[in-house]
């Protein structure tokens, strides 16, 4: 199935953890064969980092927060013309497939 998601896009959390759920913020990765998306605040995780050496250089110990992947099915587009999280349509003119709000029919790809 194709991703109607991509990377830049303004997304909103609409199920999960609870501290989550309602937040919006950009895409950062799109991992379309895991049906995953990495968004910008969402799903942090801390990784108990040690000291460690590679390739000349030092990765300093501590705790590191970073963004775990959701699933793309718990996030919706918001559409940047009427500002709401909505469902996204394909529709073609002039032999390309352009990406449409179904709620108010703006075109999201530029």
């Amino acid at each position: 199935m194709k991703v109607k998601i991509h990377k830049g896009d303004t997304v909103e959390v609409i199920s999960g953890r609870r501290e989550d759920k309602g937040k919006r913020g950009e895409v950062i990765r799109v991992l379309p064969d895991e049906g995953r998306v990495v968004v910008q605040g969402v799903n942090l995780r801390t990784k108990h980092q040690r000291q460690v050496q590679a390739q000349g250089r030092t990765i300093n110990p501590g705790l590191v927060k970073f963004e775990a992947p959701i699933h793309i099915s718990n996030v919706m587009l918001v559409c940047p013309k009427c500002g709401k999280a909505t469902r996204v349509g394909i529709n073609r003119q002039a032999e390309k497939a352009v990406r449409v709000c179904k709620k108010c029919q703006a075109v999201i790809d530029d």
